[in-house]
């Protein structure tokens, strides 16, 4: 079976320079995939035009679809619609639903006259079929081309992904009916990629040649996904089955969770079968575990606050650490973890509480407690448990690490307490 290729080109200086991390990228490459269609190359270059033809005569050689994203403003850098227009032939022309819809967002959402460079945001190519974009000015730009499909998209990340929503993948699916493509994915804790690897090399080895497996590790945590593709779906998503059910038995010791959740969700999931709640007392994760599980609308129904307590008065005058523990063995200890979690969960009136304390780097290690010491606390009013962790990372890592772990170690206890014995990876 022959796979429907795309290539996506990024579009913008501040992509090449680091000034701003390409997101759209990423998310257009779930997009496609979902719709059965594989990404085989991502590509970035500058506002420079022999880097975008240059770019552009490449990708065409080799995918089915080449979308670009940047390169649409009003402004003397943004060249990606003239040079589509010199690239295909033809010429600009001024399209009247377009200058209509951006003399509205002006009149109605804007609330400002326009200004000429306003106005030729609605000037198009007129060999390009125009994607309406309901919430800007630049419209998308559909090319075809010797039986390939050249689509320019807007670099703002809501445009692009309206456009991308109600625009270019229902016109894709019905230009191509391209094939089914589906995965399953599980994740693991508490065993490396290598030795996950050598467990389960024979079932690998054994795969069918429809199913391939990927390893995705990070955070000392490793994702397994097993993908497949084919016409079809329901003979795909059987075949998937089958194997996915052998994968679970081979790693059940260590297995999280059998669905492409993150360690987050997945105690939110607990959190929420239970009815119960969560709260924090950070030091040197600074409320990142908090934001992790506030990132997910409604947690609210399982989570209640966090207690940042980053200096040491802070420890003491909301968390109740003595001064005399503080002193002897120092904030980054059991002692401490211990009495943050409690005083947190009185404080919070939670079911369950996470506390940590370490040193996240560069600076600030002994000899007796190097860098990426970190201490963590989970339980609850009948059981506070401690653990000391190592990481060697750097500073961001080590706090993503931090949190990651915690939250493992919240999912443990809940489920041992919960349901009897688990495993302790």
């Amino acid at each position: 079976m022959e796979l429907l290729t795309a290539s996506i080109i990024t579009i913008g200086d501040e992509l090449l320079i680091g000034q701003v991390i390409d997101t759209n990228s990423a998310w257009m490459a779930q997009q496609l995939n979902l719709a059965g269609i594989t990404l085989s190359r991502r590509v970035a270059v500058g506002d420079e035009w022999n880097a975008i033809w240059t770019a552009l005569d490449q990708e065409l050689n080799k995918a089915d679809i080449v979308l670009l994203t940047g390169g649409l403003g009003p402004t003397a850098d943004d060249i990606t619609k003239p040079l589509l227009c010199e690239y295909f032939g033809g010429k600009l022309v001024m399209n009247a639903e377009v200058l209509a819809h951006v003399t509205r967002l002006f009149e109605q959402v804007y609330k400002r006259p326009m200004i000429e460079r306003n106005i030729r945001q609605a000037e198009v190519p007129d060999l390009a079929q125009v994607l309406h974009n309901a919430v800007g000015t630049a419209p998308g730009m559909w090319f075809e081309k010797n039986n390939k499909i050249v689509i320019s998209l807007p670099g703002v990340p809501h445009e692009m992904k309206g456009l991308m929503t109600n625009e270019v993948i229902p016109r894709l699916l019905s230009h191509f009916q391209p094939p089914v493509i589906l995965h399953r994915t599980l994740l693991t804790a508490g065993i490396g990629e290598s030795f996950l690897a050598e467990r389960i090399h024979s079932f690998e080895t054994n795969l069918p040649a429809s199913i391939r497996l990927a390893y995705l590790p990070n955070y000392g945590m490793v994702r397994l996904r097993l993908s497949a593709s084919g016409y079809e779906k329901e003979k795909i998503r059987q075949q998937i089955d089958e194997q996915f059910a052998v994968l679970q038995e081979l790693v059940a010791d260590v297995l999280v969770t059998n669905k492409d959740e993150s360690m987050d969700q997945v105690v939110a999931n607990l959190l929420l079968q239970r009815g119960e709640t969560l709260g924090t007392a950070e030091s040197c994760t600074g409320g990142y575990i908090a934001q992790l599980i506030t990132s997910a609308s409604g947690s609210s129904r399982y989570f209640k606050g966090s207690i940042v307590s980053y200096a040491n008065q802070v420890k003491t005058d909301l968390l109740n650490v003595p001064e005399s523990v503080l002193n002897t063995v120092g904030a980054v200890s059991e002692e401490t973890v211990v009495q943050m979690a409690k005083t947190a969960l009185q404080s919070l009136k939670t079911e369950y509480v996470i506390a940590t304390s370490g040193i996240m780097g560069p600076g600030g290690g002994t000899e007796e407690k190097p860098t990426g010491t970190v201490w963590i606390a989970v339980g609850n009013a009948s059981e506070i448990m401690a653990k000391k962790l190592q990481f060697r990372f750097d500073r961001r890592r080590n706090i993503e690490l931090t949190a990651t772990n915690a939250l493992n170690l919240l999912r443990i206890f809940i489920i041992s307490r919960g349901n009897g014995k688990t495993n302790s990876h």
